[in-house]
């Protein structure tokens, strides 16, 4: 099968959308299928070019200035469908166009594959909506999201209008990102999303597109063996944090828990964002046993990971599936977090859920657990006997029959 990836989240960034697509090319790679992953990156040699090249990684025109140095952005869909055109005629011939984002070229994936009548699958990975709120400052949120939702709407039809309310669009510019969100996902034939909360959302905002629940999964080369951990009571608590440092995955309310729980314990924080130097300020200010290694690559991380008693996702109605959670599940540790949505993915009997979103209510539950420390090896056993359901392999299989389903439609 020959299937294009278009995503305007890959090269040049870490968090769950690049691990998920790397995840899934692959897989699909391994099984015999062809495929072309399209994204935007900052400049690269002509030699780092070719190097991505040979494995069908191609970086379509990229804005040389708009966020330069903290994202790469693709340039207007039109000029990346001209430019694919132009280098990769053969596109026309493909099995499946799989879209990933929401961006420029995720654009120009679903507009080339209306051009050549090739089905479509759309990924719904994140939260556009909470991730504008968290980014752009307060002033400029309902500009920057009125922006996003015209630009969006030039390319593609925009039939479905999600107005302000009470429950996920309180504000202008969330209720623009939802709407740019729903009228994305109604041009594909096939809507994917990691969790059956997510996907709940999106039907109450108005996809009305077939849809499925097809959650992440971990690459099979990261299940070594491993062994069940355990806390002695003499022994620290070995926390782990592997994921931005930003404001919507809230970092800083989880250290300001941890200063009110005391207890022996210390704790790697790796990954960056906006608050990392905030983080520091307060790590150095309580003299926490609190080490911040800012951004650093899974392949890094993973030992640190394997030595842990006790993973941390402490994001609240923002995360829609939370990579961490399977990966410290296939690692054998528990896990810790405060979002209710996130018992569909923590595996279960492997998780401390906190009984609210606050500091305290995280340091209450943080206090219990150092009270109680064989919880820990039964978590990790619970973690290890369910581990083998997040392997990557199975979860391909799933998305092939997906695959096979909208081209017998089509």
């Amino acid at each position: 099968m020959k299937i294009a990836f278009f995503t305007d989240a890959y090269l040049d960034i870490t968090g769950g959308v690049q691990t998920a697509v790397e995840a899934q090319k692959r897989t699909l790679e391994n099984l015999g299928h062809t495929i072309y992953l399209f994204t935007p990156g900052f400049k690269r040699t002509d030699m780092q070019i070719k190097q991505l090249e040979k494995q069908n990684i191609f970086v379509v025109p990229t804005c040389k200035f708009l966020f330069r140095g903290i994202i790469p952005v693709a340039r207007r869909p039109r000029v990346i469908e001209r430019w694919v055109l132009k280098r990769h005629p053969e596109i026309k011939d493909f099995d499946i166009c799989h879209i990933h984002y929401e961006g420029g070229c995720s654009i120009a994936g679903v507009r080339l594959a209306r051009k050549f009548n090739i089905p479509v699958v759309q990924t719904m990975h994140g939260r556009e909506d909470v991730g504008l709120e968290s980014l752009i400052p307060f002033g400029l949120r309902s500009f920057v999201g009125s922006s996003l939702n015209c630009f969006h709407s030039w390319y593609l039809p925009h039939k479905t209008k999600v107005k302000k309310d009470n429950f996920l669009a309180p504000t202008r510019a969330r209720a623009k990102m939802w709407s740019l969100m729903v009228n994305h996902a109604n041009q594909a034939d096939l809507v994917l999303t990691p969790s059956e909360h997510f996907q709940k959302k999106l039907i109450h905002y108005g996809v009305k597109r077939p849809m499925a629940v097809l959650p992440n999964g971990v690459a099979d080369e990261r299940f070594e063996k491993v062994e069940t951990r355990s806390l002695r009571t003499d022994e620290p608590m070995r926390i782990i944090w592997h994921n931005r440092v930003s404001s919507e995955k809230r970092l800083m309310p989880f250290l300001e828990a941890l200063s009110l729980a005391g207890g022996n314990y210390v704790m790697d924080v790796f990954g960056d964002g906006n608050e990392l130097k905030k983080a520091r300020r307060l790590v150095k200010r309580f003299k926490m046993s609190v080490k911040l290694h800012g951004a650093t690559s899974f392949d890094r991380l993973i030992g640190k990971l394997r030595e842990s008693h006790l993973d941390v996702l402490t994001s609240y109605n923002y995360d829609t599936f939370g990579m961490t959670l399977i990966e410290a599940e296939v690692a054998g540790v528990p896990v810790f977090f405060c979002d209710p949505d996130m018992e569909e993915i923590a595996a279960p009997g492997g998780y401390v859920k906190s009984n609210g979103a606050d500091a305290k209510s995280m340091a209450e539950a943080l206090k219990d657990l150092v009270a109680h420390p064989e919880r820990i090896e039964k978590m990790s056993a619970a973690m290890l006997k369910h581990r083998n359901e997040v392997r990557q392999s199975e979860r391909v299989q799933m998305l092939l029959g997906y695959y096979q389903k909208v081209i017998k439609k089509g």
